[in-house]
């Protein structure tokens, strides 16, 4: 798993651009001379960073839930000379429901973005990344969700998002014989507007909602996503792996809690020979 180092000149694909940490990586990995690609399921918004930050940087709209349209933005972007050494898999929503009372509209939203979203994303970029010829980079933005038990009342988003970390686990199985490495993302609750994620749900699973300002309270209470950049920095230069970034007390407990739990669920087993 080789150090991946930001080369000037270089395009980073994100998914999930137009705002939040999508933005912010945007932001941040132009800074280092890197040409962005932000795509968003709202075009204008991938638009807008792009402007933003300029540096030959060009956005788009893209709904990862969307398998054909993801491989025909991808094919489109590639034949224009957009091959990238990072992608960086983004793209996510949020949605407090449960899985004994979602609504099949809903879970299949939910399930669409955060879990096919990022199947669809590494399908459509990686073989352009298998044939480059310098050092390239996956990542997968998860959450801290993915590391410590399921817990209400968004026990459907965490369960995606543990199924989001192991898209990023596997596709690093995947990738290592290509020295490809692969970071997963874990960052903890960030001033953005998941909590408003229904704002831009396609009709075909259910239109778009807007969530009241007062919902939004507890988010903008908290730090913004540019306390993810040291981390983000160091798990990339040692090329890849787990890089969680808790904004909650009770994080590290609860990983430990799970952790624990899962040592006290072990039963060995002797395999005999012959």
């Amino acid at each position: 798993m080789s150090a991946y180092s930001p080369r000037e000149g270089d395009w980073a694909v994100i998914t999930g651009a137009g705002r939040g940490i999508g933005r912010f990586l945007a932001e941040h990995f132009a800074v280092k001379g890197m040409r962005i690609c932000a795509l968003d399921i709202d075009a204008y918004e991938a638009d807008q960073t792009a402007r933003l930050i300029g540096n030959e940087s060009i956005g788009r709209g893209c709904d990862v839930s969307d398998r054909a349209e993801v491989m025909d933005v991808a094919e489109k972007l590639i034949a224009m000379g957009v091959k990238p050494s990072l992608l960086w898999i983004n793209a996510g929503v949020g949605s407090a429901d449960t899985i004994a009372s979602v609504e099949p509209g809903i879970l299949e939203w939910v399930m669409g973005v955060n879990v096919m979203g990022p199947v669809w994303t590494a399908q459509a970029f990686l073989p352009a990344m298998r044939a480059a010829d310098g050092p390239c980079h996956v990542a997968v933005t998860a959450s801290s969700a993915s590391v410590v038990p399921v817990k209400g009342p968004f026990t459907l988003y965490s369960t995606t998002k543990q199924m989001t970390a192991a898209v990023g686990e596997a596709l690093a199985a995947e990738l290592a014989e290509d020295d490809i490495g692969v970071t997963i993302l874990c960052p903890g609750i960030l001033n953005t507007q998941i909590w408003n994620a229904r704002q831009a749900r396609p009709e075909r699973f259910g239109g778009p909602r807007s969530a009241p300002e007062e919902a939004g309270a507890h988010w903008r209470a908290q730090p913004g996503p540019e306390v993810l950049a040291k981390g983000v920095d160091a798990t990339l230069a040692k090329g890849g792996g787990w890089c969680i970034i808790p904004t909650e007390a009770d994080t590290g407990p609860l990983m430990q809690d799970r952790h624990n739990g899962q040592h006290d669920g072990f039963y060995s087993y002797a395999i005999q020979e012959g």
